[in-house]
């Protein structure tokens, strides 16, 4: 990592420090020190005798910067952060067109350097306004400086001829340029900023999709770990108990082969419904997979959540697939266990397997609990049906 140097040390010493308002500050300071130039070389003009009035134009170089900073301290001050405006980015482009309007009245026959000034203004602000906002400011420059060019012929008291009509075109063709190409760049940059946000509505969608089964919208296995591995982290810091509970629709083959997968498929999903409006909305349902589920019972004790699964079981005991031929009903099998201090994740799991077994071994359509202890995975590799 490279040491800042002398210099931008300086300038982060004089700079607000929040990241925003340093941005803000920065770009005031640059319109300040661009007046400062413009005003520099009016005023060599004015000594050189180009202008037709010096004294008129310290005057007004005197009173352009002034105003300029006065809105830099604002900014910088973080008073500004109140208005609806915080940069002042409408405030200093007005007060700058303004200036540049009466310098076009003062500069006299050095007045064609006043539209590359001016041109340099509108491009400054491009990138801070809205549509809107480039609208109005292109019409109140044009306004501006149409009563700019009126006024020149009579504050110089001269014949106004070819070259006060050229400078005067040129004025009006910046400032038609300018506007168009400031439209221009807001056009790209609405684009670029619909193509960011979708985009990244794309991004969210993917990664929900990767997050979550497609038939039954329940998180996925992975995503079921990783939550279940946050959980088991929180519950360490806290103390709070977490449960651990497996699910597995009895019979389940027998419903794809006599009815079909469609409505196997629709099963899946009336037992998803069925089970989470039975359970809290703290509660996490994910597809484990198959007909298999897992359910997380984040703080709550085991008598509680050998509760909650008998209320499961009843509701999916009395629950009837719809928009099939002819109904079809089944039952669930539930094993519980406790999540331990000394264990992983992965340790709760085979406990509840284990407890799914004994409920299926029982008879099925019932909710068995792990022993508060450690079991070796005896039933890893049984068969459900």
């Amino acid at each position: 990592m490279h040491k800042p140097t002398h210099w931008r040390r300086l300038v982060g010493s004089f700079l607000p420090t929040d990241r925003r308002q340093r941005t803000i500050g920065s770009m005031a300071l640059l319109a300040l020190l661009l007046m400062i130039g413009s005003s520099g070389v009016m005023l060599m003009l004015a000594h050189a005798g180009m202008t037709a009035h010096e004294e008129a134009v310290q005057w007004w170089a005197a009173i352009s910067v002034g105003g300029l900073m006065v809105m830099t301290a604002m900014v910088f001050s973080g008073w500004s952060a109140r208005l609806p405006d915080p940069s002042l980015t409408m405030a200093q482009m007005a007060w700058t067109i303004t200036s540049g309007a009466v310098a076009y009245v003062l500069a006299g026959n050095a007045r064609g350097v006043v539209p590359a000034v001016l041109a340099m203004i509108l491009f400054f602000g491009t990138f801070g306004l809205t549509l809107a906002q480039v609208v109005g400011i292109g019409a109140y420059a044009l306004l501006t400086f149409v009563v700019a060019v009126a006024a020149a012929a009579r504050f110089n008291a001269g014949t106004y001829g070819v070259v006060d009509t050229a400078y005067a075109l040129m004025v009006l063709l910046v400032l038609g340029g300018s506007i168009a190409l400031n439209l221009r760049i807001q056009s790209i940059r609405q684009r670029l900023r619909q193509q960011r946000e979708a985009l990244a509505q794309a991004l969210a969608e993917n990664r929900e999709l990767a997050m979550r089964d497609e038939l039954t919208g329940l998180l996925n296995r992975r995503a079921m770990v990783d939550l279940m591995l946050l959980e088991q982290r929180r519950c360490l810091r806290s103390g709070r108990p977490l449960l651990l509970a497996l699910l597995d629709i009895d019979h389940f083959k027998p419903i794809n082969d006599l009815h079909g997968h469609s409505t196997g498929d629709r099963a899946l999903q009336a037992f998803t419904a069925t089970v989470r409006a039975s359970v809290r909305d703290t509660d996490v349902l994910a597809r484990w997979g198959g007909e298999e589920f897992v359910l997380m019972l984040c703080d709550t004790r085991l008598d509680d959540g050998h509760e909650l699964l008998e209320r499961v079981r009843a509701a999916v005991a009395g629950l009837q697939v719809l928009h099939v031929p002819e109904a079809v009903h089944f039952t669930v099998s539930a094993g519980l266990a406790q999540h331990l201090p000394d264990e992983t994740i992965e340790h709760t799991l085979e406990r509840a397997d284990q407890a799914l077994y004994t409920a299926k071994a029982l008879g099925r359509d019932r909710v068995a609990v792990a022993p508060g202890h450690r079991h070796t995975a005896a039933s890893a590799g049984h068969a459900r049906s």
